[in-house]
């Protein structure tokens, strides 16, 4: 099963910045925990991070739901420049409702100079149907919820013209 949710918004910054903030900042401003989501601690195997067929292990802080750790495996599946990220997240390292992977996709597009829409959509994907409806809620009120919270801390990393650490 596939359930999707998607949220838009604004960034008042440069097309650019809008762009790579998400992807290419320190993502431990990115991933901040909230509720049973833990926070991102660091990364490891992060060579070419940012390029197509690039991926990263991610390391997490102890939470509800997680001992710590290494957590799960991010992937660029595509990048357009200044248009469009496709990421998976994989190799979970604790259950996740039945959830194997989840792909994320961030567009851009500029309205005006500095004005640039944001459509920040995640897949979730799960194969244990007796969880399907509970995937379904999980994606629809908290996963949606979560997402705000990461859209707004990339928003303040545009303005704080964060530095990038990947090209």
């Amino acid at each position: 099963m596939e359930i999707k949710v998607k949220v838009t918004t604004i960034f008042n910054c440069s097309l650019e910045r809008a762009f790579k903030s998400p992807i290419l900042c320190d993502v431990t401003k990115v991933h901040t925990g909230y509720g049973f989501t833990p926070k991102v601690k660091y990364c490891t195997e992060d060579t070419g991070w940012g390029q197509p067929g690039s991926s990263k292990r991610i390391f997490v802080d102890k939470s509800m739901t997680q001992k710590g750790g290494f957590s799960s495996v991010d992937k660029v599946i595509e990048r357009i420049e200044n248009k469009y990220w496709k990421i998976e997240v994989s190799d979970f390292q604790s259950w996740m409702l039945g959830f194997y992977k989840f792909v994320g996709e961030w567009q851009t597009t500029e309205l005006e100079k500095n004005k640039i829409l944001i459509e920040y959509t995640y897949t979730l994907h799960a194969n244990f149907p007796l969880f399907y409806p509970m995937n379904w809620l999980f994606t629809k009120i908290f996963w949606k919820a979560y997402m705000k919270r990461v859209i707004e801390n990339i928003r303040q990393m545009t303005i704080d013209k964060e530095p990038y650490q990947y090209e």
